[in-house]
């Protein structure tokens, strides 16, 4: 398997077949988690899903940033704790990302939980005057790392007029960074430099480096993340231990709307739970993998109601192999292999999820139409599920399933109206039907039978 690394700019080959580990940066838990979020995180999930398909051993870590000025200034307006603050989204982060089919990871570390790693990592770059402590905190001097600037492709010369440096009369340097940030509100730590809270970048550095070792395999995240977050993380974690940080980097884009970026201060974010609510898990998640993860993909409704007619198809489709009896057959065991193949060849090439799509839509378009034509045998729906399974398990997309009390009255219903119809009570068989659309119940007609299929509600069903 292939993937694009952003640092070499070339694609990598993952070359572990035994075990991938994977350090995925996760949110900053001071608001709700939103679409741009979910894309992330989603993409991270395919992959894993795919290679423990392959059976590969997979260590995914994300961590959550729970102290953070952004986590300080709610819990100001809020008047209650930073700690109650970040409980109450991590919490509500679970609430989305389970119903989003989101697979958990191995480990979710806080960066509270590690205050104690984090001195001790910024001691060794103290030791080695790699860090330096100054009136307002402890920095990381960038010019003791010559290769500062290769993730972002940035020059030193154009960081120093750039936009995005804090400004500290205190450090050395304009492009030096925080490790450490003395302060005398709450929530803050003792150290041996003085009372205060880590940086943002140290965090992560310091909990990948814990839990996955030097050298892992795969360092992910929003390519809003390339600088200066994962700039400023190569930099301290390479200087720390002179080895090589993470061997591949990759970064998935942005969800735009309207071509903008969101922003709170826009007003244009789209909570998870919002586009939960309105669209529902697997509308959500096939408008995340629609696009190459590494390209920026725009937010519309148009996109969703493509991917919710997209889904319909898919709920037939399963439906009609659940319902298959017809004795009739094609050979279609070749042609449910290459679909196979294909969906694993675009996978394996940078994860291109857009091509794995169509390979899926091919395996659903296929199956319709065997069932249209009543050739839908029940060997080719044993061959067909068995692959429809797989993909959609690594897409992490889900049919609701029922018990069997709600198969029984459904299938009783149908019974029902089909007596009525042979006894030319059209109107009472209608009135069944009408009971079965308010159930989410669509019939399909065949010659000679009639099958139904459950839809999933969407509330923006078009």
């Amino acid at each position: 398997m292939n993937i694009l690394d952003t640092l070499s700019s070339t694609e990598q080959k993952l070359d572990n077949s035994e075990k991938i580990k994977i350090y995925l940066c996760g949110v900053t838990v001071y608001d709700e988690s939103h679409i741009g979020h979910a894309r992330t995180i989603i993409v991270f999930d395919v992959l894993r899903k795919y290679l423990e398909n392959k059976n590969i051993q997979v260590e995914l870590i994300q961590n959550f940033t729970d102290v953070d000025d952004k986590i300080i200034n709610k819990a100001k307006e809020e008047n209650v704790s930073a700690q109650e603050i970040s409980n109450r989204y991590i919490e509500n982060y679970f609430r989305d990302f389970d119903k989003l089919n989101i697979k958990h990871a191995t480990n979710y570390p806080k960066a509270t939980e590690h205050i104690e790693d984090i001195i001790q990592f910024i001691k060794k770059l103290i030791d080695k005057e790699i860090a330096y402590v100054s009136d307002n905190g402890v920095y990381f001097s960038v010019s003791k790392f010559p290769e500062y600037g290769k993730l972002s492709k940035k020059k030193i010369d154009e960081l120093k007029s750039g936009s995005r440096i804090q400004v500290d009369e205190t450090k050395k340097d304009p492009l030096d960074f925080a490790v450490w940030k003395f302060s005398d509100t709450e929530p803050l730590w003792d150290s041996p430099w003085g009372k205060g809270r880590p940086g943002w970048h140290i965090e992560c550095s310091v909990m990948s480096m814990k839990y996955l070792g030097g050298n892992f395999d795969i360092h992910g995240g929003g390519r809003d993340l390339i600088f200066p977050h994962h700039e400023n993380e190569i930099a301290q974690s390479e200087a720390h231990s002179d080895c090589q940080f993470a061997k591949i980097w990759m970064h998935v884009g942005m969800v735009t709307i309207m071509g903008e970026k969101m922003s709170k201060s826009l007003g244009n974010t789209k909570s998870i739970k919002f586009v939960l609510e309105n669209w529902g898990p697997n509308i959500i998640r096939l408008f995340c993998l629609s696009g190459h993860y590494s390209k920026v993909i725009d937010y519309s409704e148009e996109l969703l109601k493509e991917n919710l007619t997209k889904w319909r198809q898919v709920e037939t489709c399963y439906f009609e192999l659940i319902h298959a009896n017809s004795n009739q057959q094609e050979d279609i065991s070749e042609k449910i292999k290459n679909i196979g193949n294909e969906f694993d060849k675009s996978l394996e090439d940078d994860l291109n999820t857009h091509l794995a799509l169509s390979a899926f839509f091919q395996l659903v378009k296929e199956t319709n139409r065997l069932a249209a034509s009543e050739k839908l045998g029940i060997e080719n729906a044993k061959i067909i599920m068995s692959e429809f399974e797989r993909i959609s398990n690594i897409l992490g997309l889900k049919i609701p399933q029922m018990n069997q009390e709600e198969k029984n009255k459904i299938d009783n219903l149908i019974l029902g109206r089909e007596k009525f119809r042979e006894e030319k009570q059209f109107e009472k068989a209608d009135e069944i039907r009408d009971k079965l659309n308010e159930m989410n119940i669509e019939l399909i007609d065949h010659k000679g039978k009639t099958i139904w299929m459950k839809k999933e509600k969407i509330k923006k069903d078009c």
